[in-house]
């Protein structure tokens, strides 16, 4: 099973963006020539699709036994426990209940996730907490990549 998911930014964000441009524009119009009002509203708008369009590139995906969340990457062997997490729990695990050494991805209009514990030696963070749409089906795909028999630091096999 394989999982994809962009974390895109959200139609909102895209009205309310394109509404204070318009203010922007609204703004200059009066107080300036009409041609350089048009040149900074169509520089400002140029700069905002270029923020959300960064911003929401970030991928999540779990194929050929390897998580990719934004630009990390960890193979599936070294992960433990995987937990979806509902809004509550995800504003929890990313405030109050947070480690300052956990890898994460979150984006703030996306509220629910999953966490998802490592076993790898080498590596220092304690667990990754990922912004997900689907954190049900992350979670899933992650259960499925994982070998069947996991080694754990100390166990033999």
């Amino acid at each position: 099973m394989e999982f994809a998911e962009r974390l895109s930014v959200p139609l909102r964000w895209w009205v309310q963006g394109t509404m204070m441009v318009a203010t922007l524009w609204l703004a200059l119009v009066v107080a300036v020539p009409l041609t350089v009002a048009w040149v900074v509203t169509g520089l400002a708008l140029a700069v905002l699709s270029a923020l959300f369009v960064s911003y929401g590139a970030a991928r999540v995906s779990v194929g050929d036994g390897v998580l990719r969340a934004g630009r990390a990457q960890i193979a599936t062997d070294h992960l433990g426990a995987v937990t979806p997490l509902d809004p509550e729990a995800m504003r929890l695990q990313a405030g109050r209940d947070a480690d300052a050494r956990a890898f994460l991805l979150l984006r703030p209009y996306v509220k629910r996730g999953v966490r998802v514990d490592l076993h790898d030696p080498s590596d220092p963070a304690p667990y990754w907490l990922i912004s997900s749409r689907h954190p049900d089906r992350l979670a899933a795909a992650l259960a499925a990549s994982a070998p069947s028999s996991p080694q754990r630091p100390g166990s033999s096999g």
